[in-house]
């Protein structure tokens, strides 16, 4: 597996104020998937996402990612994992206002040792036509889509999505499900997504559920639907 982390716990406070984020969690996920995570608010869906991204640590059990050991990761080693092979893309696009989209794409691009080309990657998206417009001339769909390719450019192995269409309509929310589809399959990224909404299982490879911050369960999609065949 490309993916795989092993009794993880994530927890907060202590003693009797102990608060499980995460309870002895384990999942896998193969290389090049499109894996969607559901479950409840509150459930541990974003921490789980956090600590793959490397932005929080598990408190006990491991994360290896290609074979590598996340979870023991120094500082210094979690920025370059970081930087090299996760990209995120959040629900609220956090896209600088002052900047155009092709300067909001360049900034993270600048920090990338294996950049894509951002011309390709604009084009790939359908956003070449908007690189000379600020973020406040741009449709909900449309900023989604910058942040998208602002997390691409990078050349990520992981792409993580936490709610992408969570502020969209159902037409804007089709759209940027049908461009995170077209991001796995060009670029061979493996694409995990936290949702609330169920239906997006639909085009996922594997699905896990997470409650009370444990994995319910973790299985491949045999029904898996093109990508202009779901319904939300």
């Amino acid at each position: 597996m490309y993916i795989e982390l092993n009794k993880g716990v994530k927890k907060y406070g202590g003693g009797e104020n102990t608060v499980y984020a995460l309870r002895n969690a384990d999942i896998s996920i193969e290389k090049e998937e499109i894996c969607v995570i559901i479950g409840p608010s509150g459930s541990g869906k974003s921490t789980l996402l956090n600590i793959i991204g490397g932005l929080d640590k598990l408190d006990e059990g491991s994360l290896s990612v290609a074979g590598e050991k996340v979870s023991g990761m120094n500082e210094d080693a979690l920025t370059d994992y970081r930087r090299d092979t996760v990209g995120f893309v959040f629900q609220y696009y956090n896209l600088i206002n002052d900047l155009t989209v092709k300067e909001n794409i360049e900034v993270v691009s600048d920090i990338s040792s294996n950049q894509l080309d951002i011309d390709t990657v604009m084009k790939a998206l359908e956003i070449d036509n908007l690189k000379d417009r600020f973020p406040k001339e741009l449709s909900g769909g449309q900023q989604q889509r910058v942040a998208i390719a602002r997390a691409l450019i990078k050349n990520p192995k992981i792409l993580l999505c936490d709610e992408p269409t969570g502020a969209l309509d159902t037409k804007m929310s089709l759209e940027v499900l049908k461009f995170i589809g077209k991001i796995n399959k060009e670029f061979h990224t493996v694409v995990i997504m936290v949702t609330h909404n169920e239906k997006i299982c639909d085009i996922a490879d594997r699905i896990i559920k997470i409650k009370d911050g444990t994995v319910a369960e973790n299985y491949i999609n045999t029904e898996k639907k093109p990508f202009d065949k779901i319904e939300l």
